[in-house]
C-alpha cells in the first residue's frame, strides 16, 4: 500500500496541481494515466464477469462515500473505468492521488 492509500481526503481549493506534480504523484499509482490538459487521471479495470465488475464498482462507491470525493465511472459487462478530477479546484487535486490509491489497494486484499 503506498503512502497515498494511508491518507484521507479533505477539502480542497485551488489552484489545480500542475502537471509535473501529477507526474509524480502518477509514479505511486499502478495503470493511472493523465490526461493531455493535466486536469483528469483515469484507469480502465478488467474483470471476468458482469458480477465483478459491479462488485468492483460498489467497492469504489464504498470508497468514495467515506472518502467523500466522486468519481466519474463508466461500467461495461466486463470493464470499469473509473475517472478523477476535482471540481472545486478546476483540476487535480491530491485527493485524486489518495483515492485512487485506495481503488488500487483494493487488488491487494
Amino acid at each position: 500500500m503506498t503512502d497515498l492509500a494511508s491518507r484521507s481526503c479533505s477539502p480542497q481549493q485551488g489552484p489545480a496541481l500542475t502537471a509535473d506534480r501529477v507526474k509524480k504523484l502518477l509514479e505511486q499509482l499502478s495503470g493511472w494515466t493523465m490526461s493531455p490538459d493535466a486536469k483528469e487521471i483515469r484507469r480502465t479495470f478488467k474483470f471476468q464477469s458482469y458480477y465483478a465488475t459491479i462488485a468492483f464498482v460498489n467497492a469504489v462507491a464504498w470508497i468514495a462515500h467515506r472518502e467523500d470525493h466522486h468519481p466519474d465511472m463508466t461500467v461495461g459487462y466486463n470493464t470499469a473505468t473509473v475517472a478523477f478530477s476535482t471540481h472545486s479546484v478546476g483540476g487535480l487535486s491530491e485527493n485524486d492521488f489518495i483515492s485512487a490509491a485506495k481503488i488500487d489497494a483494493l487488488g491487494t486484499l
